[in-house]
């Protein structure tokens, strides 16, 4: 490569990354400005590593070796490192080489590979990062398989590629280890990178919520402002590390501010900095950035507001580049209640009492009324963190520390936008499955959802029904309010999963108890037999009403209705210690719930005990059924079916056919012609409808004569596309005489034929019209979705859906999950329809559309199910360059 220019710089291979202590580091192309960068790392690494990466005593790098390591042409020979600051922590390479080892270019598709990890941070995980990322880039390049040679005796770095999930093969030959990789993504080697991932990520959180010190950075000399107060609650709450308080105007004799050891800079401070809270302006918030890398700080609390988008963005890369983790900028703080650890670094007056809900919010005021809510019904919290404009940590890295939290058995979650659906509903849904439900507010769906101010991922396209439907299918119960997010969460948090909808209510007045029967039916529950107490009933007598009511095999809930009474009723905490001890005797397999009516004194005592109380019996109901139909879900959530199976697709021939296009029609989005969309389909067994044009009465005729009578006469100009226009379709024209007729009035009172675009149509059997299409969204994913044509679609939006891709039970579910599916099936006397060809073909296009990612939409409508098979009258097919799968790449931060 001497005197030859340098190649272009690939940035699209920077990342940074968590690494397994939580920490960060940065992943980017090795350059020839880095020759200085590669000496000092080489210089600080042991001798015996030395050794292991070169096999042989090598205690330093020669110009020519520097030259080597530091110049790439980018394809065939590829050196990443991964810094902190400005300092290399470890180097990764590949040459291509060809099948005799020798050095090689394209089209070889193997190469060598080989790593080197700096003694201080091995085990970190560095080199199973990098390989990942270097797989990536060998497989972009070309390159599908690496190998390498390595001693016997570094047992790390054989387990490092073992490890990795790759299908792979080794040899022992020449006193080394030979080892090649198939760097196909396998299910193995995506659960392994995932496993790390989460592992990593709640990591990162695990140290931001369990600091061992802790500096408050802008405390006034004076009570007030944001530092004053976050430094009284973590003192007011116990927090068992080293507090330190930084005030830059503090005279230089002061050695305690607010009771604590006062600094005038964090670099002052002679320990290390776990967790710094930054209480100053937006604009002086940078410039601490590297005081605090200098004490060794993991994590930011920056509650400033008032960040632009740029100085965000520069915010996180100097803060990663520094192997730490932001919350904020505008955050309200965080809380870990754990009496270890008693973490108050919020603008919350007071530390929580100890709980199982874990409490994720971006919006301040929201994580004040939740709070707020919580402590007035006797809630308990594990831990709370508020992100504010979520510029790096989001609702999924917590996700990911929640889901081995074994303090936390609830997850609450109010999000103004989801940063990366694709990983959030995926995140969810293992988390929920675990036996953690996930519970979601989201603010603004309605209108777009607020303006993601940290994640960099592509806005979601799909409508917010479909967002909603997808959600639903990952586990997550979505509820609209932050009073339902308590609601609900207590309910989870308190007590057993209900095992059916059957209720029993008790209740000491009958006019709320009925109530309560209303509401449950609302809800979908089914409602037993009144239980009544009578109104001057003593604690032990209502104790005994629930206990019986729990005894019950025909309930699966019990349903307690409290209101004042004329005769008086037993004390509060009578009254709670007895549903309490009631609740318990029933083996803990039953929820027990309250709602009472103008005794709001109860809600805070009987909650302290563990029995969720409701001020009303709608806003107890209402959570009983989420809590009901999440039982349902997760009874499922292990039975994920099997794939669906067609031995008669013709995968090939559909690629050929998409690539074809491509080079005669590379415009970025395009649509398929009608042959063309017919040949795609027919590849995966979809059989559409021919249809001929007839720009003329005569060319009407000649279609029908091919296509055989009886035949459909349609205007299919765009204009009259899903509209109810009267005489815009004639049906069952039998012979040349009626098709003639069909034209004349059609054309009579539509106008001119060049502008209605008539065809001519073979008639499909009769049935029940339905719409299946299949849409990629850049955010979302794959899905695919179904519902019945006219009205229950394009007025209701009764559509439902499914991520791709699916199973049997996927496509079942699919099927009945429209609120019109009955006609599907017999409605009213009806013959039901053939549902398993339907299923069929939903498997089908399923299949095409996970098979070719090129595929961005496909429209069958209608699709009319028969007796027996169905028939596809019209369909459309959408190419686009497919959107970027960051959930199929090797780990990495979102992009900022």
């Amino acid at each position: 490569m001497e005197g030859t220019a340098q190649p272009a710089y690939p940035a699209h291979w920077e990342a940074d990354v968590v690494l397994r202590d939580g920490g960060t580091a940065h992943i980017r192309p090795i350059t020839p400005a880095d020759a200085h960068r590669l000496v000092n790392f080489y210089e600080r690494v042991s001798d015996e590593s030395k050794y292991y990466r070169f096999f042989a005593p090598y205690p330093r790098l020669s110009d020519r070796d520097v030259h080597r390591f530091t110049h790439h042409d980018y394809v065939d020979r590829v050196g990443l490192a991964a810094t902190v600051g400005d300092e290399f922590l470890a180097t990764v390479r590949y040459d291509r080489i060809d099948r005799h080892g020798r050095a090689a270019s394209l089209p070889a598709d193997r190469a060598e590979v080989a790593f080197l990890v700096e003694d201080a941070h091995q085990g970190r995980g560095l080199a199973s990062t990098l390989l990942e990322h270097i797989a990536a880039v060998a497989q972009e390049r070309g390159v599908r398989r690496f190998e390498a040679e390595v001693l016997p005796a570094n047992r790390k770095m054989i387990k490092v590629f073992t490890d990795a999930g790759y299908s792979q093969r080794r040899s022992f030959a020449d006193g080394a280890v030979h080892l090649t990789l198939d760097l196909t993504p396998t299910a193995e080697s995506l659960a392994v990178m995932r496993a790390r991932e989460q592992r990593a990520e709640a990591r990162s959180v695990h140290r931001l919520l369990n600091p061992g010190s802790v500096a408050v950075v802008g405390v006034g000399r004076q009570p007030g402002g944001a530092g004053r107060t976050v430094l009284a609650g973590l003192l007011a709450g116990g927090f068992t590390g080293r507090l330190s308080a930084v005030n830059r105007e503090l005279p230089a004799e002061t050695a305690v501010l607010a009771g604590v050891p006062g600094y005038r800079s964090v670099r002052e401070i002679p320990e290390p900095v776990d967790l710094a809270v930054l209480a100053v302006p937006a604009a002086e918030v940078a410039g601490l950035l590297a005081d605090c890398a200098e004490r060794g700080t993991q994590g930011l609390v920056v509650l400033a507001d008032g960040h632009r988008r740029s100085e965000q963005r520069a915010l996180v890369r100097q803060a990663r580049a520094h192997g730490m983790r932001i919350i904020g900028p505008n955050a309200f703080g965080v809380i870990n209640t754990a009496p270890e650890v008693s973490l108050n670094a919020s603008h919350a007056p007071r530390l929580p009492t100890p709980g199982r809900i874990g409490l994720f919010t971006q919006s301040a005021p929201m994580g004040i009324a939740v709070l707020d809510e919580l402590e007035s019904r006797g809630g308990g919290l594990s831990t709370f963190v508020s992100a504010g404009n979520r510029a790096d940590v989001s609702g999924n890295d917590v996700l990911q520390f929640w889901h081995d939290d074994e303090r936390t058995r609830v997850a609450l979650l109010y999000l103004e936008s989801v940063g990366n659906p694709r990983k959030f509903t995926r995140l969810a849904r293992r988390t929920a499955a675990a036996g953690k439900p996930v519970v979601v507010v989201r603010g603004g769906r309605h209108s777009g959802g607020a303006p993601p101010s940290g994640h960099l991922v592509p806005a979601s396209q799909a409508p917010e029904e479909t967002v909603a439907a997808l959600l639903r299918q990952a586990g997550v119960i979505q509820v609209d309010t932050a009073v339902e997010l308590v609601d609900v969460g207590l309910l989870l948090a308190q007590q057993p999963a209900p095992a059916g909808p059957a209720v029993a209510v008790v209740g000491n007045a009958q006019a709320l108890a009925l109530s309560a029967h209303d509401a449950c039916r609302a809800q979908r529950l089914r409602p037993l037999p009144l239980g009544d107490v009578e109104d001057a009933a003593d604690a032990a007598a209502f104790g005994a009403a629930v206990a019986a009511a729990l005894a019950d095999p025909a309930a699966d809930a019990v349903l307690v209705t409290l209101a004042p009474t004329v005769a008086g009723g037993p004390g509060t905490d009578e009254l709670a210690t007895a549903l309490r001890a009631a609740s318990a005797g029933a083996a803990g397999d039953k929820p027990v719930l309250v709602a009472q009516l103008a005794l709001d004194e109860l809600a805070a005592e009987i909650g302290a005990r563990g029995v969720p109380t409701y001020p009303s019996a709608d806003r107890a109901a209402r959570a009983l059924g989420l809590a009901v139909r999440h039982a349902e879900w997760l009874a499922g959530a292990h039975q994920r079916g099997r794939a669906l199976e067609f031995d008669d697709i013709d995968e090939p021939a559909a690629a050929r056919l998409l690539a074809g296009v491509r080079v005669s029609r590379p415009a970025r989005d395009s649509e398929l012609s009608p042959a063309d969309t017919m040949a795609l389909l027919g590849a995966y067994g979809i059989a559409v409808l021919p249809t001929r044009p007839a720009p003329t009465v005569d060319a009407a005729v000649a279609a029908a004569e091919t296509l055989g009578y009886p035949v459909a006469l349609k205007a299919t100009a765009p204009r009259l596309r899903h509209r109810a226009v009267p005489g815009s379709i004639r049906l069952d024209l039998g012979t040349e005489v009626e098709l003639r007729r069909a034209y004349g009035e059609l054309t009579q009172r539509l106008g001119d034929p060049a502008g209605l675009r008539p065809m001519v149509q073979p008639m499909a059997p009769r049935g029940v019209d339905t719409v299946v299409r299949a849409t990629v969204d850049p955010a979302i994913g794959a899905a695919l979705s179904f519902g019945l044509a006219g009205p229950p679609a394009e007025l209701l939006g009764d559509i439902a859906h499914r991520l791709l891709p699916v199973t049997d039970r996927d496509v079942a579910t699919l099927i009945r999950a429209p609120r019109a599916a009955p006609m599907l099936f017999g409605w009213r006397g009806a013959r039901p329809v053939d549902t398993e060809a339907l299923a069929g073909l939903l498997g089908r296009l399923g299949r095409l559309v996970d098979d070719h990612p090129e595929i961005a939409r496909v429209e069958l409508d209608p699709v009319v199910v028969a007796d027996r098979g169905v028939a596809v009258l019209s369909a459309t097919v959408l190419l686009a360059p497919p959107p970027p799968r960051p959930d199929l790449g090797p780990r990495r931060l979102p992009a900022y």
